[in-house]
Formats: C-alpha cells, structure tokens, sequence
C-alpha cells in the first residue's frame, strides 16, 4: 500500500532536516507547505512564503531536493512551486522547479559554471576597514527621528553574528546621518571584536572597483576578497540603480555573505521600493531584513546636535544663536556642522565674538535658506481651491474623482518640492502608504505628457503657490 502524500513530506522534511543545520531547517524548509502531489504526471506542488524564499531554495538546495524528493516520491519526480507574491491580496504565482541533474550523474564543474569560493583564495589578509573613526555612537545623538534605526544599529555592532535584521537597511534624505550611523556601527564592532573583518564602502566605488575588475580580467578575486568580510557596509546604494552588471556582482556577494552568516548594512537616499532600475530578486533581498527610515531631525534634535558638538570642540556659542541655527538649517545634520564651522572660522579671522549678526551673516552663505519653506499644508491649499474641495475630503478615503484628483496631484507636489520621503506624504496626506504616493505621482506624470490642458493645470497650481514664497 503506498503512503499518502502527506507521510512523504514529512518523511522528506525529516531526511532534510539530517543534512542541513537547525537554523537553516527553521528558515528555509519548515515554512513550506505541501500543496498536492499527481500521482500520474508525478508532479509535487508545494507553497513557499515568498518569491525570495522560492530564489534561495533554487540556488542554494536544489540539488538536496532532488535527491530527497526521488528518494521518498520517486525517481522521476517534478517540482512546482505555488509562490506567494502578495499575501494581503492571496495572489500567488506557480513555478516549476529549474531542471537538475539525475542522481548518479556528475557535472563537470569548470571556472565558467562555477561560482566564486573563498575555498579559491589565499588565506584573507588585514584590511583596512575604511571606516572614519570620528562617526561613533557617542557623537550621534538620539532623537524621535533616529531612535529605531539607532538602537537596532548599536545592537547590531554588539552582536554581528546574530542573524536578525539582516541585512539592515537605512534609507532617508541627504544629510539625516545616515553615513554617520552606518559608520558608527562599523567602529563600534570592531572594538568590541578586532578579528572581524569589517569594510566601509560606497556604493560609487564599488562600481568602480568591479569595472576595473573586469578590465583587468580579476572579476573572481574582486567578488572573492567581498565574500571574505564579515560585515559588509555599503553606503548610497542607489548609484546601482543603472549599473546592471554591478547589481549582478553584489548579487551573488550578498548570497554568499547571508548564507553564511555574515553581516550587510546598505543605506540609501529612498527605500528598496522606490530603487527604480534593479532586479525584483536583489530588492527582495535588501527588503528581507530590516527596513529603518531616518528622518530629518526636528529643530530640538538640531539644537541637542550642536550643543554636543560646541561642548565637544571647546566653543561658547549663546543659546540664541544655536536656537537660531537650528531653525533654519533645514533638518540637515551636514548644514548644523557647516555652520558651526563657518562661525568658528569667521570668529577668527574677524576677531569678533560669535553672535546672531555673525551667525546670520554665515547662514546666508552656508546654507540655502527659505524664507518662507513650502509645507504640505501650502500644497494642500493651493491645490483645494484650484479644485475648489475641502482639504479635508481630500485627505479623506473617498474614491470619488473630484476628491482622487486633487489627492494625487497633491502627492505629486509634495513630492516634487518637499523634502518628505513618500511615507511622510503619505501620511500627511490622509494615512497612505508609499505605494499609494508612487502610484499617484507615476498616474499624474502619465498624464500630463498626454493631456496638455492638464499640465498647464498643474502649472497654473504650482504658479498659484510660488507667488506666496
């Protein structure tokens, strides 16, 4: 009498489970799901939580599927993939499994099918970490706008073997201390464990090395020498948008150092999904982790920024001033050292004490200053009284056109001339995600190089707020 499908899986979950490790049992193979198994076509369905979890298992286990599979079901037979792809909606995609070898049959492995092994390499050398040993976790003060990304990071320096919130990813606008923080996790674990082999790098060099890589016929040692660190930090990663070629090569760096084990940290100007340009496969794996916004801090986190830095550099600049500068340095933790740099500077050379006709003096050329900056609010306004709608019902969950119209043109606005990351507008404007923001900002675009009545109306909006700067 044959066993049930269902006796079969387990019995393959079991011979799987002796030759793989607890972890990788309890991530990659006991959220799977036995779907159903055609006894005549021999055909095994089984459902997976995500397309990444569906991409991991064909790169990593295929070959142990196979022998398990023909072991417990039978020589011959097929595996399929239900995939989840959105489970808010239940939408779910099938996929065969790519083709093995047979049992009993072996490839020739040769350097062009091969993936690259630090097995390849020489024992790995020192490096030089490349990480600035002034941006610590003592100089980067917590506030509301940084308080996540912050704690998860230092917990992340004090324990980077743990495999939780791998790989981290920040993300935020220019001058939110992004750099700062990311640097600050780096320092911070190599103090506490000196042998691990930790690399600070932007993502505009890393493209530059592996281009010279390929020139120079060394693309194995390049990716072999990024497979031997153990926490891997990578900072302004949407410079990969358009290079293909480098996305592929940290593609297959990113793998190797999650399957072992090993630490990423990316940070970037917008999150994973707004990464127009790179593959589905390298966005799931950025967004597999943690996904940590730093916003630009408030005015109270500015002035904490800069009394900690005129307390740790030796100035005596008065409170006014420091309250002053921080309300008009535009949330930018580059702009407050700029500044204080500039008043320091000028203090000198003039022999005059740092006061607020000196700190005006230095704001106007350090930093680009509005003087009336446009908000959300303005946008709003200028946008329900062309539409002649409340602001209310356009923040609203109605879907009548009147409201939607005006709702994304507002979107569109705030996004073109706010600073706001999309998650900000949308909540600003009725509680949106930042796929609502996207899609509204991509349908007013679309329209307006279509409809040219349309884009002289947005004009015509944009024209009715730039008159009240």
């Amino acid at each position: 009498m044959k066993s049930n499908p269902g006796a079969l899986w387990e019995q393959s979950l079991s011979l799987i489970k002796g030759n793989v490790t607890e972890q990788q049992f309890n991530t990659w193979f006991k959220p799977i799901m036995l779907e159903s198994f055609n006894e005549e076509t021999q055909t095994l369905l089984v459902q997976v939580p995500s397309p990444f979890v569906y991409e991991y298992l064909e790169e990593n286990f295929v070959d142990l599927l196979s022998k398990v599979l023909s072991h417990t079901f039978g020589k011959g037979v097929k595996l399929t993939y239900r995939i989840v792809t959105d489970m808010a909606n239940h939408l779910t995609q099938v996929i065969p499994a790519d083709p093995v070898p047979q049992i009993g049959h072996t490839l020739t492995r040769t350097r062009a099918n091969q993936s690259p092994s630090v097995l390849d390499a020489a024992q790995p050398q020192p490096i030089d970490s490349q990480l600035n040993p002034h941006l610590t976790f003592s100089n980067f003060i917590e506030g509301d706008s940084n308080k996540l990304p912050r704690s998860v990071g230092l917990s992340i320096a004090e324990h980077p073997s743990k495999t939780s919130f791998n790989p981290m990813f920040i993300y935020g606008p220019s001058g939110c201390g992004k750099t700062h923080l990311i640097n600050a996790i780096g320092v911070r674990t190599k103090e506490l464990y000196p042998d691990k082999r930790v690399l600070y790098v932007s993502a505009r060099l890393f493209q530059v090395q592996y281009t010279s890589a390929v020139l120079h016929n060394t693309t194995n040692d390049f990716i072999n020498f990024y497979q031997t660190i153990d926490v891997l930090i990578v900072d302004d990663v949407q410079e990969w948008m358009t290079a293909e070629k480098t996305q592929v090569a940290f593609f297959h760096i990113f793998n190797h150092l999650f399957k072992n084990g090993k630490r990423i940290i990316l940070a970037s100007d917008r999150p994973p999904i707004d990464l127009k340009g790179m593959p589905d496969r390298l966005l799931t794996r950025f967004s597999c982790g943690l996904i940590a916004e730093l916003e630009k801090p408030n005015v109270q986190l500015c002035i904490d920024i800069l009394e900690s830095k005129i307390k740790r550099d030796g100035l005596s600049i008065p409170s006014d001033v420091v309250r002053f500068i921080a309300s008009t340095a535009n949330g930018s933790v580059r702009d407050l050292e700029g500044v204080v740099n500039s008043l320091l500077a000028y203090s000198v050379v003039y022999n005059s004490n740092i006061d607020m006709r000196l700190a005006e003096r230095v704001i106007k050329r350090a930093v680009k200053v509005d003087d009336h900056p446009l908000t959300i609010d303005d946008i709003l306004d200028a946008v329900c009284t062309h539409y002649n709608v409340s602001s209310t019902a356009v923040a609203g969950r109605s879907r009548k056109r009147e409201y939607v119209q005006p709702r994304q043109v507002s979107m569109y606005l705030a996004q073109k001339y706010t600073k706001m990351p999309s998650s900000r507008i949308g909540k600003l404007i009725g509680g949106r995600d930042h796929s609502t923001v996207i899609h509204s900002c991509s349908q007013v675009e679309e329209r307006m190089r279509i409809d040219a009545l349309f884009h002289d109306e947005i004009t015509s909006i944009e024209n009715s707020f730039k008159l009240k700067e």
